[in-house]
Parts: C-alpha cells; sequence; structure tokens
C-alpha cells in the first residue's frame, strides 16, 4: 500500500512524528562535531547532520544552523571568534557524539560531559576532537539568512586538514569506511556503510 501525505496533512501530524518524517526524507546524511570557543575560553562541542560541500578552489564547507529561538552556542561562538572546526562522527565515538546533542548550559562543556578529548595544533584558536579521524579546520567567510524558516547557512573556508595517511587514495578521494566514519538518517539513526563501486566521470 502506498501512502499519500499532502501538505494540509503533514502539518497537522503530531510534532515529534512529523520532525522525525521530515528529517528522514533527504536520506543519510554525514554526521560530524562541530568544535567552536568564545573569547572566554569556553569550549562548545554540538553534532550536525547538515554539513555540505560548497565548493573546491576555494575549499569549502557549509552548515545549516537552525533559528535562534533558544541559546545556539555553537554560532554564537563563531561570530565571536570567526573559527570552528568539523570532525567527522566515526563508529567508536557515535553515543558520545550523540550526546552532544542535550542542551546543555554555557559553562558547561561538551568535550568535558562526554570524555570526548579537545586537540589543540597549529596554532589553530579553536580545538578538534582527538577521537576523530577526518578533523577539518575553518575560517568563516559569510553567514547566509535562509529566510523561508529563519535558519542560517553558515559557510567556511577550510585552513587545516587532518587525516591518517592510509586512507588518502591515489585519486585524492579520501576512503571515509577506513576512517571509520558513520553516516545518520532522521535525528536518531546511525549507520556504517558499505561502498558499492566508483564510476567514471560522466561524459556526453
Amino acid at each position: 500500500m502506498l501512502i499519500h501525505l499532502d501538505n494540509y496533512q503533514i502539518g497537522n501530524l503530531e510534532d515529534r512524528k512529523r520532525i522525525a518524517l521530515i528529517n528522514s526524507l533527504s536520506g543519510f546524511k554525514s554526521l560530524n562535531l562541530i568544535g567552536t570557543i568564545n573569547n572566554q575560553g569556553q569550549t562548545n562541542l554540538a553534532i550536525f547532520n547538515s554539513v555540505v560541500h560548497i565548493g573546491a578552489n576555494p575549499p569549502l564547507m557549509g552548515f545549516i544552523s537552525r533559528p535562534d529561538s533558544v541559546e545556539k552556542h555553537t554560532i554564537e561562538n563563531i561570530r565571536q571568534t570567526f573559527y570552528y572546526t568539523i570532525n567527522h562522527v566515526n563508529i567508536n565515538i557515535f553515543e558520545q557524539a550523540h550526546q552532544t546533542s542535550a542542551r546543555y548550559k554555557r559553562d558547561e562543556s561538551e568535550f568535558v560531559v562526554t570524555g570526548l578529548t579537545p586537540e589543540y595544533k597549529n596554532n589553530f584558536p579553536v580545538p578538534f576532537v582527538s577521537e576523530s579521524n577526518i578533523q577539518i579546520g575553518l575560517e568563516l567567510q559569510e553567514i547566509i539568512s535562509v529566510k523561508t524558516n529563519n535558519t542560517l547557512l553558515v559557510v567556511g573556508e577550510i585552513k587545516h586538514l587532518f587525516f591518517p595517511n592510509d586512507i588518502w587514495e591515489d585519486s585524492g578521494v579520501l576512503d571515509i569506511e577506513k576512517a571509520g566514519s558513520v553516516t545518520g538518517s532522521s535525528l536518531d539513526g546511525y549507520h556504517s556503510t558499505q561502498l558499492i563501486t566508483r564510476l567514471k566521470y560522466s561524459k556526453p
């Protein structure tokens, strides 16, 4: 049996069911921990499933920040310092990563409460997640307002990139499965992956 929901029926679903449904529609999503710090030296760590590739030259990545209806320490810290890190969630830390979605107070660092390790290196002002196998340090370039729902597209330029030597293929691609990176569905699903194949560049 095929289910059909129009926009009226979707809008009248119970809140949590509607949120879960819409969040699952885009399919498997990348899972990353975004690390930030404010001007007072207070660190913050939060899981995001909205990180996307923006461009390769210059190397840009983006993520969506939800509306400012409640305190959003990640975006507030980025606005203060202009720097942040993106760290792949892997199979060894996904439960700790999930816990960072809890609403901790500003003076409670998710690094501390989850047991994940802040790692400072190469004079980058914001901590990376030591347990993450793919770590990216970025500088804020612009924040774009999505007026339809008051979210923000945060765009940053990659300044530092760290990953194990043995996951970098000759083609330039990172073997994220070898790195142990996991993917997500909806707001609470965590998945391992299996590569089917790599196809050649398409031409007419």
